[in-house]
């Protein structure tokens, strides 16, 4: 049969109105492949130009020392610290009393000669038992005068009748040596002494037999560094100048070189 025979009975076996589909060519599947990558394949952005290595990019060297920030001020040097004067009862202990006292008791070494070794100085605050602010207050006047911070003595025992408990603080007590020492003698011998109401000297019986002087002041108002009117309460001390003669007579004639105003021998205290 003819091409044209078997198109005619095609038409006729089809129901009315409907025409055959024409035939069509399957794509071959490298095409579809093709086709499939085309359609997934996403929209690329192009990149952009890179710059040409070279005169564009900065030369090192001067450039880069021209943008280099501004280097700061230097700081300013620390402040010089205070330099303490010196004790001027110290001087005077090696140019004046050291010769006298080696030409008095004939000492053969220069390290015999007496001298002062310490200072203690001790204030008894009974009030603290009831109130420590009594002792606060004491503590802090201590370390105006003696230019040195107190410890606290705390009692070695109960006692009833005076209602003292062991371990309660009861004192404030400042040892002094070197060139406070020789400050704060100076300035007891010059000043403080001097300012006690009908003062006539310190008595040969307050030596202890071992070359060591006691002081006992009834006020801390003698002293400069007090003002009278932040004072709450007078408050007296016990002052212990130690030194490192053998008699008592070494150090009468020690302390006398530097100045402590001894009572004649044939005053009579009223």
């Amino acid at each position: 049969m003819t091409d044209a025979k078997k198109r005619a009975e095609t038409e006729r076996k089809a129901p009315e109105g409907k025409k055959a589909a024409p035939e069509t060519k399957k794509p071959a599947p490298e095409a579809k492949k093709v086709a499939a990558g085309k359609k997934a394949a996403p929209e690329t952005v192009a990149a952009p130009e890179r710059k040409a290595p070279g005169p564009e990019r900065k030369a090192p060297g001067p450039e880069r020392k021209a943008q280099a920030p501004e280097p700061k001020a230097p700081a300013a040097a620390p402040a010089e610290p205070t330099v303490r004067a010196p004790a001027r009862l110290k001087d005077r202990y090696r140019a004046e009393a050291v010769p006298r006292l080696r030409e008095r008791f004939r000492y053969r070494n220069v390290m015999e000669v007496p001298r002062l070794e310490k200072v203690v100085i001790n204030v008894r605050v009974g009030d603290a038992t009831t109130d420590s602010r009594f002792l606060d207050k004491a503590a802090e006047e201590l370390a105006v005068i003696a230019g040195q911070r107190p410890v606290i003595p705390r009692a070695k025992k109960s006692i009833a009748a005076f209602k003292l408990r062991r371990g309660l603080p009861i004192a404030a007590k400042v040892t002094l040596r070197g060139d406070r020492m020789y400050q704060f003698v100076d300035k007891l011998f010059n000043i403080a002494l001097p300012r006690i109401k009908d003062f006539k000297g310190i008595s040969e019986r307050q030596f202890d037999g071992r070359g060591n002087l006691n002081i006992g002041v009834r006020e801390q108002l003698i002293f400069p560094e007090i003002d009278y009117d932040k004072v709450e309460k007078v408050r007296g001390m016990d002052i212990t100048l130690v030194t490192t003669a053998q008699t008592d007579e070494e150090a009468r004639e020690l302390l006398r070189l530097l100045g402590l105003p001894l009572r004649e021998a044939g005053a009579v205290t009223a």
